[in-house]
């Protein structure tokens, strides 16, 4: 009986991957290496080293200040000025995207594209269908915020053209960044993490949605509950549709709308007020455009059909020495061992031979029959 050599034991011990494809809040389960603890100490290690870079950037932005002679906030900071101050508020939120691709890496323990879609990457054609379906309900958010009345305190100063475009092209870089690690957070990470324990979509998107309202801080009811209806919306949408595309076209649509408005006036960037200080009227118009945005991009993905569930696992790759590993010559499982899905049936064994099979050799004689004798006649 021919002998099989044994898998080394980092073969052998290699937990398989998951043959089935999953939505995308059960991506962890497909690489066969989850654990419970996973989620949360990717979860606890990750907001540590947020703060970490926090208190980093701060002091850097202290440095910085101090060096360029800017005056200091009553809070012990450095004023940068309305721009300044407010890019470097979006760069504080923005360095939170590659400590979730690092917290995918380990210890999830997957490719870091996964956190972006169930194709394993950020799929760019998808993202500009989904920016374009936005355009239309931000148009009639836009419109309706100029039509509410302004509160008696804001300015409503022109700023100019200058420093207009001058803000305008900072906000344009660094806005998609911070919408896009906010939603790569909420929408990605966490959506995920929760998603391991649970397979209902439902379960999966409800924490993360309480956690995004209560990040933007209790401005109004009303305010409130707009952030929660947008982190629902871009929940599900990112299940329904496979990544954070949708998810994250919204989010960077809604941010540019708010930043650059504030960027028009005098003194506009200074304001402290987020979504969830919205009035009752921009709050429920707010509710409304994520409504209609949500029913844009269901349209166009039945239409264009985005990859909704992880692509099958391939199987293993035989380890090496293996009789089915490439450039090995496979030895012939012997006759009546069970064929294994996926190897070659063995070779037919069947007795053969190369010599010409014997003439057929009939009883025949020359030499007559015998006379028939029949015994003697019994008498009665």
């Amino acid at each position: 009986m021919p002998s099989y050599p044994t898998a080394p034991p980092s073969y052998a011990t290699a937990p398989p991957p998951d043959p089935t494809g999953h939505p995308y809040h059960r991506l962890d389960r497909t690489t066969g290496r989850h654990r419970w603890w996973r989620p949360l100490v990717g979860t606890v290690l990750m907001s540590f080293a947020y703060v970490v870079l926090l208190l980093v950037l701060l002091a850097v932005t202290y440095g910085l200040g101090t060096v360029l002679g800017a005056p200091e906030l009553p809070d012990g900071g450095i004023d940068l000025g309305p721009l300044g101050n407010t890019a470097m508020d979006l760069v504080s939120l923005a360095i939170a995207l590659p400590l979730v691709l690092l917290a995918t890496l380990w210890p999830a323990r997957r490719r870091a594209g996964t956190v972006s879609s169930v194709t394993g990457r950020l799929r760019i054609g998808w993202l500009g269908r989904c920016l374009l379906a936005g355009l239309l309900p931000i148009l009639l958010l836009t419109g309706t915020a100029f039509l509410l009345p302004g509160d008696s305190g804001e300015s409503d100063t022109w700023v100019g053209w200058s420093s207009f475009l001058t803000a305008l092209a900072v906000l344009a870089v660094l806005v998609p960044l911070q919408a896009a690690a906010e939603e790569y957070v909420f929408r990605g990470w966490l959506t995920q993490a929760v998603g391991a324990f649970v397979r209902s979509p439902w379960f999966a998107v409800l924490p993360q949605t309480v956690l995004f309202a209560a990040a933007h801080g209790w401005g109004t009811r009303w305010g409130f509950l707009g952030l929660l209806v947008n982190g629902l919306v871009a929940g599900l949408l990112t299940i329904r549709t496979g990544g954070l595309e949708a998810a994250i076209a919204l989010h960077v649509l809604n941010n540019l709308l708010a930043f650059g408005a504030s960027a028009a006036v005098v003194d506009g960037l200074t304001s402290d007020e987020t979504a969830a200080d919205a009035p009752w009227p921009l709050a429920l118009t707010a509710v409304v455009t994520d409504l209609l945005y949500a029913a844009l991009v269901l349209w166009l993905a039945r239409r264009h059909k985005p990859q909704r569930l992880s692509s099958p696992a391939p199987p293993p790759t035989p380890y090496p020495g293996h009789p089915m590993a490439p450039g090995h010559p496979a030895t012939p499982a012997p006759p009546g061992y069970p064929v294994a899905p996926g190897y070659p049936a063995p070779p037919d064994h069947s007795v053969t031979s190369d010599r010409p099979a014997p003439p057929d050799h009939p009883v025949t004689s020359d030499r007559p029959a015998p006379p028939d004798h029949p015994g003697p006649a019994r008498t009665a």
